[in-house]
């Protein structure tokens, strides 16, 4: 066998994962550390198995359904990807062509889906307390469907991108640290500066800064949320990340400065967000179908951010991190000053420095993604990777 795939073969077998089977995935701080963990080896052995030309189709037929809520790029591409790769072919759910608006309720869409596939991936993020609820809703109607004889089996959902976690993102984000880093055992002490950022518009979600403290506060790393007075994130979250920090030996602390955020750090992440009571407060008046509220909100919030353009990943503060070389992420696309716009989120010079690792981050993506689906569909993901190696049939035909 194949001397790195036996490497993470054993890696897996020293790791308590069995619970991941036939289950879904909602939030990371759901997932014990031993179940993280698994993810990232899968990721990397399927990754590690693509470029070496072995083919890892574990589906003949089956379907993976996508419903995107929010515009997708890399995340639409990514779980489409990853389907491919483990076999199975996409459907994309459009709810502007189902019979959705005709009154369809949420457990029938689930179960008339559902009967050929074996993932369901949805984006759901853009209202306060509706994404996450609405993922547990199909979950709950599928897993009734198949208790009913309805469905040959449950299908799995893979949140990809909610109102609380953007767990994908963050994941592939934290995979890409790892390498970046050498390994795990290099990043306990490390300085994490999640960082508000200007941007001229005003109603970006929360889930990708929250996941990032609710990820990355389990590595023993030092974690800073940083951001304006009145850019607060969900309180509940602070309170995992806090709680993650005290078990790894790390630190989570929250300031209102970049420059201190960004000070010393090895790894910076400046993204704009809305605030936590202001997404609400959206939130609510769309359910309230207050068009007049929801303009003036967002002429509200649109000031409030063009207070704050000073909050922006310059060259200046580039140089005040590590050595002057902090790792710079982004979960993409970033505002680039004079490019997508005249201020926002980074100098166009730091982004074009660092264009290429983003996309290596960005590039992990799918493999996180397959491998949420691997181990949830794998009884013994270590069997299954290992007569993977051993049929050898190659991804394509190399001659």
């Amino acid at each position: 066998m194949d001397a790195t795939l036996h490497s993470y073969i054993d890696k897996l077998n020293q790791l308590n994962f069995k619970e991941m089977y036939e289950n879904d995935f909602f939030l990371t701080w759901e997932k014990s550390d031993d179940e993280i963990e698994a993810v990232f080896t899968v990721a990397d052995a399927l990754r590690y198995m693509r470029e070496h030309n072995i083919s890892t189709k574990i589906f003949e037929s089956g379907l993976g359904i996508s419903l995107f809520r929010d515009n997708s790029t890399r995340t639409r591409f990514s779980f489409a990807s990853a389907c491919n790769l483990l076999g199975l072919e996409v459907q994309d759910l459009d709810e502007g062509k189902s019979q959705i608006a005709h009154g369809e309720t949420v457990r029938e869409t689930a179960n008339m889906i559902s009967f050929m596939a074996d993932v369901i991936g949805i984006r759901d993020d853009m209202y306060i307390g509706k994404g996450n609820k609405y993922m547990h809703d199909v979950v709950d109607a599928v897993t009734q469907g198949h208790k009913d004889g309805v469905l040959e089996q449950k299908p799995t959902l893979v949140n990809l991108q909610c109102d609380i976690d953007h767990p994908t993102q963050c994941m592939a984000d934290m995979l890409h640290i790892i390498h970046e880093f050498g390994g795990v055992e290099n990043l306990k002490g490390k300085k994490v500066a999640m960082t508000w950022a200007y941007s001229p518009s005003y109603g970006k979600p929360l889930s990708v800064p929250q996941g990032v403290i609710g990820l990355m506060t389990r590595f023993g790393m030092d974690v800073v949320l940083a951001h304006p007075e009145g850019y607060e994130v969900m309180p509940e979250v602070e309170a995992v990340a806090a709680a993650n920090a005290e078990k790894a030996g790390g630190t989570f602390r929250r300031v209102n400065s970049m420059a201190e955020a960004f000070q010393d750090a090895d790894i910076v992440y400046p993204k704009s967000w809305a605030p936590f009571a202001a997404m609400e407060k959206r939130t609510d008046l769309y359910a309230q179908g207050d068009s007049e509220g929801i303009k003036a909100l967002e002429k509200e919030l649109l000031a409030q951010n063009a207070q704050h353009k000073d909050w922006c990943c310059t060259e200046e503060r580039m140089k005040t991190t590590r050595d002057g070389k902090a790792l710079y992420l982004h979960c993409l696309p970033a505002d680039i000053n004079g490019v997508s716009c005249v201020d926002g989120e980074v100098e166009e010079s730091v982004f074009d420095r660092y264009r290429e690792a983003l996309y290596k981050e960005a590039s992990y993506k799918p493999y996180i993604i397959a491998a949420m689906i691997f181990l949830a569909k794998c009884r013994d993901p270590q069997a299954v990777l290992k007569a993977l190696e051993e049929r050898g049939t190659q991804r394509w035909f190399n001659k």
